[in-house]
């Protein structure tokens, strides 16, 4: 038996659902669409959500889960473009703790990001609790202070944040944000990084919606994907799991006034 199902009395064989299929694994038959290639299903479920006449299900993303849209809501281009120049890393956060559920909030959106053949693959970890928090800090601290030591190119403007550091406590890794966002998974998932990548992302522009402000946690991720002991001795990443990204999330300090510019744009027509 198909893992897809097709309504005979509502499909009208338009064939859109064999056109957007990115495995190419339904072809239209005398009967309506057929699946071949079962086993390279990638379960993204368009072809069930293209037609227009719900005459398709599809076992490994059922129609009775897919979410109709009665009207589209389509930003005008002004506000879209305005939305996300508006998105800032924050750098200056309350002395306020993120409730637990604004962070699933956060993650649910982060989940329907686009990945790599439908991959998906991601789960997060996340830290809030004050005393680890500081713990991490302080061991990232230590491995961007050994790797400056070490004489590398890449890793001399860690000494600047180094010193900052010590010499006045100064919060340069977590920026003051009170809760800790990893993206991890399988070891053995080559577009995991690709995947946390388009995810994180998503959270980050989402969170503006929720009153929340993000950071990119660069120093963190770089020092777990180091495979720096003391660290991982703090961050409880499950076995066999890898860090893939990392965003610090808590609430801005601060409301910036202004749309800052970036280069200009440059475009190659081929």
């Amino acid at each position: 038996m198909s893992i897809l199902s097709v309504d005979q009395l509502k499909c009208t064989k338009c064939g859109m659902c064999t056109e957007i299929c990115p495995s190419r694994v339904i072809e239209m038959g005398d009967n309506g669409p057929e699946m071949i290639l079962e086993e390279r299903c990638i379960a993204c479920g368009h072809c069930v959500a293209i037609c227009p006449y719900a005459a398709l299900d599809n076992e490994k993303n059922p129609l009775a889960k897919q979410v109709p849209i009665e009207k589209f809501p389509v930003l005008e281009p002004s506000t879209a473009a305005c939305f996300l120049r508006s998105r800032h890393s924050v750098r200056g956060y309350k002395k306020e703790p993120v409730k637990h559920d604004a962070i699933l909030k956060l993650l649910d959106i982060a989940r329907f990001a686009q990945t790599a053949g439908n991959t998906q693959g991601l789960s997060y970890l996340v830290i809030d609790d004050p005393e680890v928090l500081n713990k991490i800090r302080s061991v990232t601290i230590d491995w961007l202070e050994e790797q400056y030591k070490s004489g590398h190119s890449w890793a001399q403007r860690y000494g600047r944040y180094v010193t900052i550091y010590r010499e006045t406590g100064r919060d340069v890794i977590f920026r003051g944000a009170p809760t800790l966002v990893f993206a991890i998974a399988d070891k053995e998932l080559r577009t995991g990084w690709d995947n946390a990548r388009y995810a994180l992302a998503y959270a980050e522009l989402y969170a503006t919606t929720l009153g929340l402000g993000t950071v990119w946690g660069g120093y963190v991720e770089q020092c777990a994907t180091a495979n720096h002991q003391p660290f991982l001795d703090l961050v409880p990443v499950p076995q066999g799991k890898k860090v893939c990204g990392v965003i610090m999330v808590g609430y801005p300090k601060y409301t910036y006034k202004r749309l800052v510019d970036r280069n200009p744009l440059e475009v190659i027509w081929g």
